[in-house]
């Protein structure tokens, strides 16, 4: 079994020292659902095969410190990792000096940086954290003005195969209209568009800079996990740091 992690490259105009990148389900020790690179602890994977994935995939990377998984429940929790008190229960994480990580597999992947390379950002956008505003929050964070922002979304459930029911769609159309573009029917179902409406929060607060990466994780079981689609399996991780030595 190839063990190498494999990766998507993030393709975003960031800063030369900024780093960021995401992780595919291919070039890790996991079997079964979770095959291959399975990097959640908690989703009924053997715990020193997590292990040995994250540890893998920190040498593949070279990162300058262990990644900061984050124990994640679809939370409006924004942590502060240069606050040593700040915990690990949450969905959205801010730094300049750590790893900044949120694992998918479905949910959207935001990564954010500043134009000048001083903060690094990275949420764990779900239908909930986008509900109570995770985005905004995270935007409003960083020490720069949200113009000088710059937004990666990874791949995660497309519109096509992400059907929700009618009170998701009154949910959001109730806080803002705006977000009805976001909402499409096929047949009598709803389909929501997770990134269409991650790019009208980041417009809102104010980021104008956003690249999308446009790629369904459903419709690829060959490189992608899919809660939807599969049930029991493994996480995808969107990381982001800054290189100080860059």
């Amino acid at each position: 079994m190839n063990s190498e992690p494999h990766c998507l490259t993030v393709e975003w105009p960031a800063p030369a020292q900024i780093r960021a990148a995401f992780t595919t389900r291919k070039g890790g020790r996991s079997r079964g659902p979770w095959a291959s690179l399975n990097v959640a602890d908690q989703v009924g994977d053997e715990p020193l095969v997590v292990a040995a994935n994250r540890a893998a995939l920190s040498a593949h990377l070279g990162m300058p410190t262990e990644p900061c998984w984050l124990t994640q429940s679809h939370s409006d929790i924004l942590l502060d990792l240069d606050q040593p008190t700040s915990g690990r229960s949450g969905d959205a994480a801010i730094t300049s000096r750590q790893v900044a990580t949120v694992m998918v597999a479905d949910c959207l992947p935001v990564l954010l940086c500043d134009e000048q390379g001083r903060q690094v950002a990275a949420v764990h956008a779900g239908w909930r954290g986008l509900a109570t505003g995770l985005i905004i929050k995270t935007v409003a964070a960083f020490s720069s003005p949200p113009a000088t922002l710059l937004a990666w979304l990874g791949p995660a459930i497309g519109p096509a195969a992400y059907r929700v029911g009618d009170d998701l769609y009154q949910r959001f159309v109730a806080a803002d209209p705006h977000y009805a573009s976001a909402f499409h029917t096929r047949g009598q179902h709803w389909h929501m568009d997770l990134a269409r409406l991650a790019i009208l929060q980041l417009n809102r607060a104010g980021v104008v800079r956003v690249s999308h990466s446009d790629r369904c994780v459903y419709d690829d079981p060959q490189n992608f996990f899919s809660y939807r689609r599969d049930g029991a399996t493994g996480r995808m991780a969107a990381l982001i740091w800054i290189d100080h030595n860059a």
